[in-house]
């Protein structure tokens, strides 16, 4: 799928997120059965290979939302209609990805994982430069995190068949004109590939 050559990559110095993969969003992928499976042999390889596996989700406490302004168009509905509980089963990660001792966890509330989150902080203090994303969804938390990784100079790798997003349309402008000029666009069995040659 690649267009340019594919990085070498350390897998110690390499996190693969796991956004929003939640019970609450999951359901709303299309195929999300498969994609749960692919992203879980992603993890697999991964962790294998010695690397970081970081999961990301999305949820809010009552001061969260109480401190919403209105002028944000996205989570100011979220916090109108106390959605996303960080004690709602909707808020949890998917028991069939779920993390391990070790991991990275982190809880934000807004879209990308990092600016309302300690993720760089723990990133930086593992050593990882090179990010491997999966999300749900493309057009959500894996553009905003993609952007602002890149912007903090990570290599950064999307897994193509590892996100998705309700709008097929969307999804595909994004993996195939917008993500390509800041990442390497592979797919499960590439990082494979990659893990092995490292």
């Amino acid at each position: 799928m690649s267009t340019t050559p594919l990085p070498a990559i350390d897998p110690k110095r390499t996190a693969l997120l796991v956004m929003d993969f939640q019970n609450g969003i999951v359901p709303l992928a299309p195929d999300a059965d498969a994609l749960v499976e692919r992203v879980k042999g992603a993890i697999a390889d991964l962790r294998t290979a010695g690397g970081t596996i970081g999961y990301v989700r999305v949820a809010f406490t009552e001061d969260d939302w109480s401190a919403v302004p209105e002028t944000n168009k996205s989570f100011s509905a979220v916090a109108a209609a106390k959605m996303l509980h960080h004690e709602d089963p909707a808020t949890q990660i998917d028991p069939r990805i779920a993390p391990e001792d070790g991991d990275i966890v982190v809880r934000k509330i807004r879209y990308g994982s990092a600016s309302t989150t300690d993720l760089h902080q723990q990133l930086g203090d593992r050593g990882i430069d090179t990010l491997v994303l999966a999300g749900i969804s493309t057009s959500g938390v894996v553009l905003s995190t993609l952007i602002d990784a890149a912007d903090r100079d990570y290599r950064v790798l999307v897994l193509s068949d590892g996100v998705a997003d309700p709008d097929p349309e969307t999804h595909q402008v994004l993996l195939g004109k917008v993500f390509p000029s800041r990442a390497h666009v592979v797919d499960t069995a590439e990082l494979r590939e990659l893990l092995r040659s490292a």
